[in-house]
């Protein structure tokens, strides 16, 4: 009984959240947001852990899928455009992390690269019968081409290779996008089963964390953290909004897999354009 009063308490309120205005549902995007990295900043003392605990959980939405192929043997609704963007852009970062940083983020790079590969060849070889192609067909070259002629221009200005940096750049403009062949195909099906809407919202609550590590860092340093690389002062400002820009992409869908999983439904269903 007590589980049915809470599950109808929920659904009034996202059926209220429904009926407001455009510019209401964007304050309290904004002010959940806010909350949660308030939250977020009082429970978690050392920001550099968001970030591995956002390669940690992308990891996780990886397994998900590997589970899903492995059990289901089917690939439905799974977008190979992005597994082979999260591919290139994981290589890239895995080259940078071994020339600049050897820590636990290299070991994380190289689990989730290797884990993104398999999955790629499931998809394109043992399973290509059960593959979308049709609906899967934003051409790479419409993200890979931006990004890179971006991180010619905007990159971090450290003690670096020159072309450690543009590469590093490269893979965050990267990340930032890569999702977007998997949403297109997602909006073209409307119904998103299970394993697919878990690793998509594993990408939504990994963009949160990398973003609630650079906003606070800017944050707790009044602004001045944006220039602290050298004088590459376009670069942070661009992260955050590469970071703000893939967060905002996955908003709308983390709120109709919420919404669907407070409703005890397996399937994700998305409204139409």
């Amino acid at each position: 009984m007590g589980r049915r009063r809470s599950g109808s308490a929920v659904n009034k309120l996202f059926a209220w959240v429904r009926r407001q205005s455009m510019k209401v549902k964007v304050f309290l995007a904004v002010t959940s947001f806010l909350s949660s990295l308030i939250a977020l900043r009082l429970l978690v003392k050392d920001t550099n852990q968001f970030f591995i605990a956002s390669e940690a959980v992308h990891a996780a939405g990886i397994i998900v899928l590997i589970y899903k192929l492995t059990t289901q043997k089917n690939c439905s609704g799974l977008s190979l455009q992005t597994q082979e963007l999260t591919a290139i852009f994981l290589a890239v970062r895995l080259v940078c992390s071994f020339m600049m940083e050897h820590d636990i983020h290299t070991i994380l790079d190289f689990a989730t690269l290797v884990s993104t590969l398999w999955v790629i060849y499931m998809i394109r070889y043992k399973l290509k019968a059960t593959y979308n192609e049709d609906l899967d067909n934003m051409p790479k070259y419409y993200m890979l081409v931006p990004c890179a002629l971006l991180a010619l221009v905007i990159y971090p200005h450290t003690y670096h290779s020159h072309l450690s940096k543009v590469m590093w750049a490269f893979c965050v403009y990267l990340e930032a996008i890569a999702v977007l062949p998997q949403l297109t195909m997602m909006q073209k099906t409307k119904m998103i089963e299970p394993s697919t809407a878990h690793y998509v919202f594993a990408l939504g609550v990994a963009r949160f964390l990398g973003s609630a590590h650079w906003i606070i860092q800017v944050y707790e340093s009044a602004g001045a953290y944006l220039f602290l690389l050298g004088s590459g002062y376009l670069w942070l400002p661009t992260v955050l909004i590469a970071e703000g820009v893939q967060t905002f992409i996955l908003a709308d869908f983390c709120y109709y897999y919420v919404r669907s999983v407070v409703n005890g439904q397996l399937l994700v269903s998305l409204p139409p354009v």
